[in-house]
């Protein structure tokens, strides 16, 4: 299949069926891809998109990174999902919380997504390591902050915890991103919430982005559906593990610590790529 840097240059045929172009190997690949990015979800409630875009492109394979945001994002919604169930279970989560995030953030996330869409596929992979660069610095800045463990979503902070989730949905629609690694961080900075709480309740937030988001690419037909459903497996196994781990390292400073470490990681080779590209 010919693809431009865009999508532009693609038949209907190939918007219906991205999926024609991948093999047997390219499947169990992204199974693999599916489990480390379930692993990080369960451990800091992000960074699922991530690796779950980069992973779709230069891993797997996939020739168009509009197709790899759009099978990413349903992918991750629902990894996110499972990873929620999880923290439900271990009392992480500040429900209120993550559905006034969660609303304010749909918002965003369909105003993002659908300019998302018009922009150039290469482009759009080289902003969203900028903006990984970015928010790695901040939480560095921040692992010592403990946060206070009673933190509630009230009337005082509402308007704070709003506007956060709005600006956190435009990033994760316009970047097709869950938006954990900006969830987590406008939790803890609108609500002061322990780490461990902001990543169990980001996950409210993550799922409903990313089911926002694919719906809007689903739409266009930027969805790769089998390989979508080998990735959520892959996920599901990644995400119980990962869960685990975060319990461990709860109140350590290392939950921040290693999510910031996998951005710079990642962002730093996405640059590397789109760059070469562009």
């Amino acid at each position: 299949m010919a693809c431009s840097k865009g999508t532009s240059g693609w038949s209907s045929r190939n918007l219906q069926r991205p999926h024609d172009v991948l093999d047997t190997l390219q499947y169990g690949l992204g199974a693999l891809s599916g489990a480390l990015v379930g692993f990080s979800l369960g451990l800091v409630g992000g960074g699922g998109s991530i690796l779950a875009v980069p992973l779709m492109v230069y891993l797997v394979g996939m020739p168009s990174a509009h197709v790899a945001i759009g099978t990413s994002a349903l992918a991750v919604a629902a990894n996110a999902g499972t990873g929620l169930l999880s923290h439900a279970r271990g009392h992480t989560v500040k429900w209120r919380c993550g559905g006034m995030y969660a609303v304010a953030g749909v918002l965003g996330a369909l105003v993002g997504s659908t300019v998302g869409k018009a922009v150039d596929g290469q482009k759009l992979l080289f902003l969203f390591a900028i903006v990984m660069l970015v928010v790695g610095v901040l939480m560095l800045k921040g692992r010592g902050n403990g946060g206070i463990l009673g933190a509630q979503c009230n009337r005082e902070n509402a308007p704070k915890v709003l506007s956060f989730g709005l600006a956190t949905g435009l990033f994760s629609g316009f970047f097709g991103i869950g938006g954990g690694f900006l969830i987590v961080p406008g939790l803890v900075a609108s609500t002061r919430m322990p780490m461990i709480n902001a990543v169990g309740t980001s996950l409210v937030a993550v799922t409903a982005f990313g089911l926002t988001t694919a719906l809007n690419y689903a739409l266009s037909g930027f969805i790769d559906w089998p390989l979508a459903a080998v990735f959520i497996a892959g996920g599901i196994a990644g995400g119980f593990g990962g869960t685990a781990v975060a319990k461990r390292l709860s109140g350590t400073g290392m939950l921040t610590t290693v999510f910031a470490s996998l951005i710079f990681v990642v962002a730093g080779y996405m640059l590397w790529k789109s760059a070469h590209a562009l």
